[in-house]
């Protein structure tokens, strides 16, 4: 199996006043990699990486900085995803460097960092929307907790998230009362001692009162013979 140079995505911020503005991002993608399978050795010009999968695959490259970075103040995490560098620049200016690398060549493994990068003029503005990164989170990326929840975020300090105890009440169809101003003045329902409901009669009662006098019964014939006596007087 030939020996691979892994992917690496990278961006940079620069800052004269802040030093730890002044610095290198660097991802190194090699997915699966035991941390007893990974060296990486990092000089003042130059980064060096060798790593096996757990499948056996082998990674290594090395990468001869434009400039001198300062290994002391600079930082890795490594994961199950690759690793992750935040490498210090040793001369702090406001000025980019023009690449990452010291000789100017196309590198097909060497890729910009979108996610990360903003234009040199633009680190301002950028940094006002990006979170203050905090080098002892390091180790903490990928967000949620092992559960796949959200890390004991607590939603009541959210700006969204407001009081829910407003809306007495809503606990179930018998508090639909507590809902005023969504009906009469009885409430959302409406449905007082006085409702037009107690008014209205009993059809089925109704219906068997007017049985009788609605269908006229059938006379007999001694009815028929005497209506007939009466009408010739």
């Amino acid at each position: 199996m030939p020996v691979l140079a892994p992917e690496v995505n990278w961006a940079q911020r620069s800052s004269i006043s802040e030093p730890e503005k002044n610095v290198v991002f660097l991802n190194i993608v090699a997915t699966d990699v035991p941390t007893a399978d990974l060296k990486l050795d990092l000089t003042p010009t130059k980064l060096s990486y060798k790593s096996k999968t757990a499948k056996g695959q082998e990674y290594a490259l090395e990468i001869d900085f434009f400039e001198e970075i300062d290994p002391e103040l600079s930082r890795q995490h490594h994961s199950g995803r690759g690793t992750e560098c935040v490498l210090r620049k040793k001369e702090a200016r406001q000025e980019y460097w023009p690449r990452l690398t010291k000789e100017k060549a196309r590198l097909h493994w060497l890729k910009t960092d979108f996610s990360k990068w903003v234009d040199e003029d633009e680190q301002d503005v950028s940094a006002a929307a990006e979170p203050e990164f905090d080098p002892n989170m390091m180790s903490q990326f990928g967000g949620g907790d092992d559960a796949g929840g959200f890390g004991g975020i607590d939603f009541s300090k959210l700006g969204g998230a407001q009081d829910l105890s407003g809306l007495g009440g809503m606990g179930g169809m018998g508090g639909m009362g507590g809902m005023g101003g969504m009906g009469g003045p009885g409430g959302a329902s409406g449905l007082d001692d006085d409702s037009d409901d107690e008014d209205m009669p009993d059809l089925e009662s109704d219906a068997k009162k007017g049985d009788a006098a609605a269908i006229p019964s059938e006379p007999t014939s001694a009815e028929k013979v005497k209506a007939q006596i009466e009408e010739l007087d």
